[in-house]
């Protein structure tokens, strides 16, 4: 099953500063039959504007993982760390027992991001954050572990989830593929381009939420970057 999410019909609000489209139900946003898909709770596709962003605000018990899709962000955390995650990288945040952050665009120009909350199954650990580069090219054709918490996925951010993180980038015509336990819940979005996924199309910033598959066929109708999220 594969039910395809327009980015048209998607909730979202304007602040100003962040102009923000949610997959699922989030601060105002609600809608009884977008709640979460799995462990999945969050997906947002936020655009920041320059010289602004998140003040310090907390949170517990939630695998946090962004994917900057365009520009950076600069995010400081009460644990004293603090990082530029630009385009294409990735940085993830355990929330753990609590921690206090910020996420800021200091750069001259919007940023635009994905940020993905993930359920944890170890609820109150240490909190922790990291970040690292993903080059395009070195998931070019085919499907990279960004972020996992799946026993054996050492090249990946770590999460406290049993769930991955992955992206792919296609060249207009190439197809990449992935195989999925029917009992999970998959959840892709094309950050860009148009993508068939087992002959369902979904234009840029269109999500589709799918469970029972087997496998994965994704086909690029234009260069595309898709990101998927394969959780519990």
């Amino acid at each position: 099953m594969i039910d395809r999410r327009p980015f048209a019909s998607l909730g979202g609000a304007d602040h100003g500063w962040l102009k923000a489209r949610h997959h699922f139900s989030f601060a105002g946003y609600h809608d009884p039959e977008r709640m979460g898909w799995g462990a999945l709770r969050v997906w947002n596709d936020d655009e920041i504007a320059a010289n602004s962003g998140f003040p310090p605000h907390p949170h517990a018990d939630m695998e946090i993982v962004t994917y900057v899709r365009q520009g950076a962000i600069t995010h400081k955390d009460s644990l004293g760390n603090e990082g530029r995650t630009a385009a294409g990288d990735v940085q993830v945040m355990s929330a753990g027992s609590g921690i206090r952050h910020a996420e800021y665009n200091l750069e001259d120009a919007a940023t635009t991001l994905f940020q993905i909350w993930i359920e944890t199954d170890r609820p109150g650990g240490p909190p922790a954050w990291g970040a690292r580069p993903f080059p395009k090219g070195e998931r070019a054709g085919r499907f990279v572990t960004l972020a996992s918490g799946v026993e054996g996925d050492t090249d990946a951010l770590p999460i406290r989830s049993p769930a991955r993180v992955l992206g792919a980038t296609l060249k207009a015509g190439e197809s990449a593929d992935y195989p999925l336990d029917p009992r999970r819940h998959a959840y892709l979005v094309a950050s860009q381009g148009a993508v068939e996924v087992n002959g369902v199309r979904l234009d840029t910033r269109d999500g589709a939420a799918i469970t029972g598959e087997t496998a994965l066929h994704v086909t690029a109708l234009d260069d595309a970057e898709v990101v998927l999220v394969d959780a519990a």
